[in-house]
């Protein structure tokens, strides 16, 4: 595996031991709501995730799957995709990414059908792919509609999974902004969907600037300009959330790249 680029922030404030990350596990994850985990291996591998190494994360989340902790394969998967989406600059490297925890998610799904996580890592690599690709070109190949299957499953096993009602929020505005609400309708989006998701996320999480962010940029794609005061109010207020580990930080990060575009 290639050196990955490093975390490019100071991560002090994001490194959990044991205790401190049992105690604020329940914060952390509020986006994904993933168990607190028995295995103190994948408990080890979470812990690098939140403190931004996330190649080491990857390959200690691996080794815990390989040795029967199927939840180990969730960090690795999640510290792969965040890893991808913020830090990789190559666009090839980073679609071959996106492809490797699908495939790994797929797998997941197989070995743990009941596993709320794995639907939601494989629908969020597949739609960051498909926006690497373009949006319609992965319409054309039958992703779109296995990225909203998984996050449905997702959202099925795991109501409370603010994360998976973002990016079922972003499929509607991203297919809708792409291909137009009467072709979007074939591919199951529609608008009121959509921003029904963004705000359901934010109830869950209302602390998430990454749901906000996420929400501004939909009501960008599906209202335009009329919503461009709302959308700027999201990204202010993402901007000014104190984030708890490394992905929350590369979200706050982005907020604010945001406004100053």
């Amino acid at each position: 595996m290639a050196k990955w680029t490093a975390f490019p922030h100071d991560a002090a404030a994001y490194t959990y031991d044991t205790a401190s990350l049992k105690k604020h596990w329940a914060r952390l994850h509020a986006g994904d709501a993933e168990p607190l985990p028995m295995d103190a291996k994948v408990l080890a591998a979470w812990a690098l995730f939140h403190a931004g190494e996330f190649q080491k994360a990857v390959e200690a989340g691996v080794k815990a799957g390989e040795t029967g902790a199927k939840a180990g394969i969730t960090v690795a998967n999640k510290a792969q995709a965040i890893y991808a989406t913020y830090l990789e600059t190559s666009e090839k490297a980073k679609l071959a990414l996106f492809m490797e925890v699908a495939e790994r998610a797929e797998a997941h799904i197989a070995a743990d059908p009941k596993n709320a996580n794995a639907y939601y890592c494989l629908a969020f690599a597949l739609g960051r792919y498909s926006q690497g690709i373009s949006i319609a070109k992965a319409l054309a190949q039958g992703l779109g509609s296995k990225v909203k299957s998984a996050l449905e499953t997702a959202i099925k096993l795991a109501p409370q999974h603010a994360d998976a009602h973002i990016a079922l929020g972003a499929f509607h505005a991203e297919v809708i902004d792409k291909v137009g609400s009467l072709l979007g309708r074939t591919q199951g989006a529609s608008k009121d969907a959509g921003i029904t998701m963004f705000k359901t996320a934010l109830k869950l999480n209302p602390t998430s600037a990454i749901a906000m962010v996420e929400y501004a940029n939909g009501l960008v794609m599906l209202e335009g300009e009329k919503k461009m005061k709302e959308a700027t109010k999201l990204y202010e207020d993402a901007a000014a959330c104190t984030p708890l580990d490394a992905m929350e930080r590369l979200d706050v990060e982005m907020a604010k790249a945001e406004l100053e575009d």
